[in-house]
């Protein structure tokens, strides 16, 4: 079955229309005609010249991912950097790339609404008033070791960075996919105790007392998009392929 590449994505910009992206971002097609039919789709977080390389031997001729491979200008594309090799590939064998970034971090049932999911928070609502992030309450309040044991087994992590440990339980909880240090002070205006995000640095691990920071990692904190991806995808088009790269991973390494 082929399907042309914009009408593919078409079920992803209803959920995220390109119109929320953040000014600075370069969320939808960034290499390859949206007019191409493709019979293919391999999906990742970010475009990576691994995941290129599968694409090419899988088959696949889109990616679509959560991160765009291009953020700012390209002076040129050559095989001597790694932009540039991942752009030619692409090219030369005729892959469509797609990205749903800032976009898909502010819907509704985006990245930041499948953590809260994962940790099972209720009557959740937006974090920040740009619909960043979100904000909800646990079941049950638990004490601050059992919390750190969940978010562990949800998001696959084998460490979290942490403020303080809090003396109190836990009830009420934000979370946001990414880099998300900016909205600590909408956290704790919200409510919440514990704030669970990636790239906290240094300095704000100094949090208030009664409040808390959990850094989970940015890539584990977004991974769950990229099966919601293929859900959609899948869902609005049954016959069509698509899978999960298998290539996809964090690019920070710990020893």
């Amino acid at each position: 079955m082929k399907v042309k590449a914009c009408d593919l994505v078409r079920p992803i910009e209803e959920m995220a229309p390109l119109s929320q992206q953040e000014k600075w971002d370069n969320c939808g097609f960034s290499v390859g005609d949206p007019q191409k039919e493709v019979s293919k789709v391999l999906v990742a977080l970010d475009c990576t010249e691994e995941v290129v390389d599968e694409a090419v031997s899988c088959g696949a001729d889109m990616i679509i991912t959560h991160h765009p491979l291009i953020f700012g200008g390209v002076k040129k594309i050559s095989p001597q950097n790694w932009l540039g090799r991942i752009i030619y590939k692409a090219i030369a064998n005729g892959i469509v790339i797609y990205a749903a970034h800032t976009n898909m971090d502010k819907a509704a049932d985006g990245v930041s609404a499948l953590m809260a999911q994962k940790l099972g928070l209720q009557g959740c609502v937006p974090l920040t008033p740009d619909n960043f992030g979100m904000v909800g309450n646990l079941e049950k309040e638990c004490p601050v070791e059992e919390l750190a044991a969940r978010v562990k087994e949800a998001f696959g992590v084998d460490v979290i960075r942490c403020s303080a440990p809090l003396e109190n339980k836990v009830s009420r909880v934000a979370v946001c996919g990414g880099s998300g240090k900016s909205f600590i002070a909408d956290a704790m205006q919200q409510g919440a105790q514990v704030y669970i995000t990636g790239d906290i640095t240094y300095h704000d691990f100094y949090a208030e007392k009664g409040f808390m920071v959990m850094d989970i990692g940015h890539y584990f904190s977004e991974y769950g998009i990229v099966g919601l991806f293929a859900n959609i995808v899948s869902k609005n088009f049954p016959n069509f392929a698509v899978s999960i790269s298998t290539k996809n991973n964090n690019p920070i390494y710990y020893y």
